[in-house]
């Protein structure tokens, strides 16, 4: 069926204007993680990773996709990650609080969609695409191919490409939008090889 082209409405929630989605090679921009407790002054803060807002911004102005979602870590007190729970991280982006919400340097007026992530106790919640609908909406939506940025590289950033490359869709990971834990060195390098090796291109 040549010529016919698929276009489905999505209405912006903070400018009210709606954005036409084309069959042909949608894409989406997911913003993972980019919030107040990652980055520098919070309660698991990614070294320079509030320096990404500019790139971030950048990415979600260009015109070049046709959504723009930002996942976030939306944990309940008890989650099991937290060292409270005999997990490996101190308690952060309890939902509803302050370090939970978006670092106030992304311009939140392009984010059509935000998603809250890592809400079960009992698992990590690495990914945006485990437990959110994340693959339904994007499906819904026409999305063939999505670039991923934000925090950490070696954590959630590389959890969410793995999954978003198994289900389908192309993946391109900015490396100027992301920034990495490190926790033993070398992890952040890594997990790009991971990344790219799964399919991903990485630039």
């Amino acid at each position: 069926m040549v010529g016919i082209v698929v276009r489905i409405a999505i209405l912006d929630r903070s400018q009210s204007r709606v954005k036409v989605i084309r069959g042909d090679m949608a894409r989406a921009l997911i913003i993972v993680d980019f919030q107040n407790d990652f980055t520098p002054g919070g309660a698991l803060p990614v070294p320079d990773g509030d320096q990404i807002s500019e790139r971030i911004n950048e990415l979600a102005a260009s015109g070049e996709f046709d959504l723009v979602v930002a996942t976030r870590d939306w944990h309940p007190p008890e989650h099991g990650s937290f060292a409270t729970s005999g997990g490996p991280w101190p308690q952060h982006c309890v939902a509803g609080s302050d370090g939970a919400q978006l670092h106030s340097s992304l311009d939140q007026r392009r984010v059509d969609v935000v998603i809250d992530k890592g809400q079960d106790p009992d698992t990590e919640g690495y990914s945006g695409f485990e437990g959110t609908g994340l693959e339904r909406m994007l499906r819904d939506r026409g999305i063939d191919e999505v670039a991923i940025c934000g925090l950490a590289t070696d954590y959630c950033v590389k959890n969410t490409a793995i999954d978003a490359l198994r289900a389908g869709f192309r993946v391109c990971v900015d490396e100027r939008g992301i920034r990495g834990v490190d926790v033993h060195p070398g992890d952040c390098k890594r997990a790009i090889g991971e990344m790219r090796e799964a399919g991903a291109v990485i630039g």
